[in-house]
């Protein structure tokens, strides 16, 4: 029995027909562009507002007013 398991050959590569890595890869291609071009909700924009907002008032304070 080897190390990775019964039945594995460390020596033997697998190999995914060209044809299937094209068509995972558009599939992922696809998704990762819907993700990338959808909208940013409300909620997270006015999150970072108030986050942005926080950090530039804590910028501009002096330090005995930060505790």
């Amino acid at each position: 029995m080897s190390e990775t398991g019964e039945g594995y050959d460390d020596n033997f590569d697998l190999v995914l027909d060209p044809k299937v890595q094209e068509s995972i890869g558009r599939s992922l291609k696809a998704h990762y562009d819907d993700i990338v071009n959808a909208p940013v909700p409300d909620k997270f924009l006015v999150l970072l507002a108030q986050l942005e907002a926080t950090e530039q008032r804590a910028a501009g304070a002096p330090t005995d007013e930060r505790k």
